[in-house]
């Protein structure tokens, strides 16, 4: 009744249909993969746009003049002297031995430089 050719080329037709099923269901859920991810994406997008917006309310100079305003007194805050603004050269250089640096104990140095306005 069914010869070898037709049963082999029946075989050939399911073989191509599964594999045209398993193919749809991949790209399906390979889909929905980039769907979420851009999901994903737009959610992290706003969630910058609200941390920026964030930000450029709470760095208004009318907002932090107000918080020095009411907070000078713990604060201690004066403006820049300029006098008191120097060239990098006469920062003092770390002096590390060699040994130090080797041996990675090299210990953070103060210096008796006081920078910033905080007044004293």
């Amino acid at each position: 009744m069914f010869r070898t050719t037709d049963t082999l080329l029946i075989a050939v037709m399911v073989a191509a249909a599964a594999l045209t099923y398993k193919t749809k269901h991949d790209a399906e859920d390979r889909l929905r993969e980039v769907r979420k991810l851009e999901r994903s994406i737009r959610y992290e997008e706003d969630t910058i746009n609200v941390l920026k917006a964030d930000w450029s309310l709470l760095t208004q100079p009318a907002r932090l003049q107000k918080l020095v305003d009411t907070y000078q007194s713990q604060l201690n805050l004066v403006p820049s002297d300029p006098k008191r603004l120097v060239g990098i050269e006469a920062i003092p250089e770390k002096q590390v031995s060699m040994e130090d640096l080797l041996a990675g104990e090299a210990k953070p140095q103060q210096d008796g430089v006081t920078t910033g306005s905080v007044s004293q």
